[in-house]
């Protein structure tokens, strides 16, 4: 009491004053922990019910800007108004995200593998593909894998060879094209090569920055189509891969499925598999056209009559129509890890009604379909018709489809009929009991596509 006595007026003033400044601060702690904790409390009713709409509604909410309610008191209005700022804010990013990435939305990356077997239309299917700017797409990578490694058919030598054909696939499919230089021959210096197989049936290897300026005295044996480019810098190659939205190849060289079950599963892909299939009839029909000398077997029986096919011939046919059924049928079942990746398509359908099978291909890998790819549809399937060669892509799709019915001896329709029934059976194949009856344009050896071979 004594100390208090001695201390002037004015001290004591000043400690009564902060003494209360405290109180009032400490009251003021509290009513603002009050109405921050009553401010998360309204922000997470306002998320809950947002959850609670429509898409649409949220939408709406979410464009419209935010007017804040009439205040209280000053800490309130304050905290509106930082609520409404950080909601302009957002919206703000949200459009420069939207210019940033472009105005439509380019989805997930896919990975689309067209399996078909040679002289099946494969060429003609994949252009779709490789007429969409957004697709990296690859003709036939695995040629390079054939010439180079040998395989016999049957047993482990079939197994061995679908196991490095799908290995060197999955390399393709995260763009790592580096793996062909160990079969492209002669072998690449410095990365480049003249000799990638058929170079000018892929788009993305024959525009910028892949067409590289040419090169005097280089023979590019596959050489682009439309341009004069320099050898192929796989560098830039694997570079533009990686640049593309999504990834696409051709192959005729994997026939069993299930070897690609690795494929389907690794998390880095997302794979969808359409499975390409022609009349074997027309098949074998169009391979003595164009592997005229493999098939001079066939050719003389069929003509001369002298002697009966070899039963290695026919064994092979047969082989060849069993591989490609066991794979679709494993296809139809619907396994889990295929459930929703794989697509039957008949060539005849394709060339019945191009662009709606192409809306359907691309609807099931989920990619867009673009206006340049309808117009390709359209340019190439209404040529004349003395304007088609063997490997042309260019054709009247509408009427050649059956053409090979007047070219192939009944004889050896029959022999195909009998080797290949339960393949022909499945895919919607009729069999024709006559030659009358296979040269008869009004008798339809094509039953109606099935739903079910969407999975």
């Amino acid at each position: 009491m004594e100390i208090r006595r001695v201390l002037p007026q004015d001290f004591r003033e000043l400690l009564h004053c902060l003494k209360m400044r405290s109180k009032y601060a400490v009251l003021l702690v509290f009513v603002v922990g009050l109405v921050i904790i009553e401010k998360e409390n309204n922000f997470i009713s306002r998320v809950s019910d947002k959850l609670k709409q429509s898409p649409q509604a949220l939408a709406e909410a979410n464009s419209t800007e935010a007017s804040p309610a009439p205040a209280e008191n000053g800490s309130l209005a304050s905290l509106q108004e930082l609520d409404a700022a950080f909601s302009q804010l957002r919206s703000h990013l949200h459009n420069i995200t939207l210019q940033l990435v472009g105005d439509g939305d380019p989805g997930p990356r896919r990975h689309v593998l067209l399996m078909a077997t040679t002289r099946t239309g494969s060429s003609f299917v994949g252009e779709f593909f490789n007429q969409q700017g957004s697709i990296f797409y690859l003709f036939e990578p695995l040629w390079h894998i054939e010439r180079t490694v040998t395989f016999e058919p049957g047993g482990a030598n079939a197994v061995g060879s679908a196991l490095v054909y799908r290995d060197v696939l999955k390399q393709l499919l995260l763009c790592d094209l580096y793996i062909l230089e160990s079969f492209i021959s002669p072998a690449p210096e410095g990365h480049l090569t003249p000799f990638m197989f058929r170079r000018g049936s892929s788009r993305s290897l024959c525009e910028e920055p892949v067409c590289t300026p040419s090169a005097k005295k280089v023979f590019e044996k596959y050489h682009c189509k439309n341009r004069r480019c320099g050898p192929l810098n796989i560098t830039l190659a694997a570079e533009a891969c990686r640049h593309k939205q999504h990834v696409a190849l051709k192959t005729v060289r994997i026939r069993q499925l299930e070897f690609l079950q690795p494929l389907v599963e690794d998390p880095r892909l997302d794979v969808r598999i359409i499975q390409l299939v022609r009349d074997p009839r027309a098949v074998l029909a169009s391979r003595m056209v164009a592997f005229s000398g493999k098939y001079e077997t066939w050719k003389k029986w069929a003509s001369e009559g002298e002697a009966p096919l070899r039963e290695e011939e026919v064994q092979r046919l047969r082989g060849n129509c069993e591989s490609i059924r066991l794979s679709a049928e494993l296809g139809l079942r619907r396994p889990g890890w295929l459930r929703g990746r794989y697509m039957l398509v008949r060539y005849e359908d394709v060339a019945r009604a191009p662009l709606r099978k192409a809306e359907e291909m691309y609807r099931f890998a989920g990619l867009p379909l673009t206006p340049q790819v309808e117009e390709w549809i359209g340019k190439n399937t209404q040529a004349p018709r003395d304007g088609s060669g063997v490997y042309s892509t260019r054709k009247n799709s509408s009427e050649q489809f059956e053409k090979w019915r007047f070219s192939i001896p009944f004889k050896l329709a029959q022999v195909v009929q009998d080797a290949c029934a339960p393949a022909m059976r499945l895919f919607g194949y009729k069999l024709a009991s006559s030659p009358a009856a296979l040269a008869n344009r009004s008798f339809s050896l094509l039953e109606e596509a099935q739903p079910s071979w969407v999975t």
